[in-house]
């Protein structure tokens, strides 16, 4: 299973993937690194593990559907098979979403439905669970479409909301639960267990 990943900024989810296809706990092979921003922790990451990465944007590609024709050529040049959005924060376009229907997983952290759609990433997803006093929040991992945060969900896990947290302590459990549960949900779909 070839693994492609687009990703914006630290790519520390992405690493934890890479982690676990080196140490043989997924079987899966990175095959290529796409990053919005030319500066991404992503893209350095990517180089250290010798992993093809290229910087696309719109200051690469001014033109949308030019664009979304570049992503679509490096992911089919690749030979990928899934395509994994690890902080990516861009749609993508139509023509990427048509040929990988099915095949694009992202994470989020929160139990989707609650707490998404444009705008919610990162510490703006934790402000929203402590200021609406959920008892729990998590992660969820689904195919993604045309809408931010709204293709169908293949899992999630839980994290309960202590009384004390602040958005970084919230933050900073819910990454931790990212980087194991997204590696232990593509162990299963790579075995077979999980269908997309």
């Amino acid at each position: 299973m070839n693994l492609a990943f687009f990703a914006s900024h630290r790519g520390s989810n992405m690493q934890a993937i890479i982690d676990a296809c080196k140490e043989g706990r997924l079987q899966a092979q990175p095959c290529v690194v796409i990053s919005n921003n030319s500066g991404s922790g992503a893209l350095l990451r990517a180089q250290a593990e010798g992993i093809p990465h290229y910087h696309r944007s719109s200051n690469t590609h001014p033109d949308p559907d030019r664009l979304d024709e570049e992503m679509c050529r490096l992911l089919q040049h690749h030979r990928t098979d899934l395509v994994i959005l690890a902080g990516y924060m861009r749609k993508l376009g139509p023509k990427t979403l048509a040929e990988y229907r099915g095949r694009i997983l992202n994470i989020h952290p929160a139990l989707l439905p609650r707490h998404g759609g444009q705008g919610m990433y990162g510490s703006h997803v934790h402000e929203a669970v402590l200021a609406a006093g959920d008892r729990e929040t998590g992660v969820t991992i689904h195919l993604v479409d045309e809408e931010y945060d709204r293709g169908a969900i293949i899992a999630q896990a839980r994290v309960p909301v202590l009384e004390t947290d602040t958005v970084d302590t919230l933050a900073a459990r819910v990454l931790e639960t990212e980087h194991r549960f997204f590696v232990e949900t593509l162990v299963e779909i790579a075995q077979g267990k999980l269908d997309l």
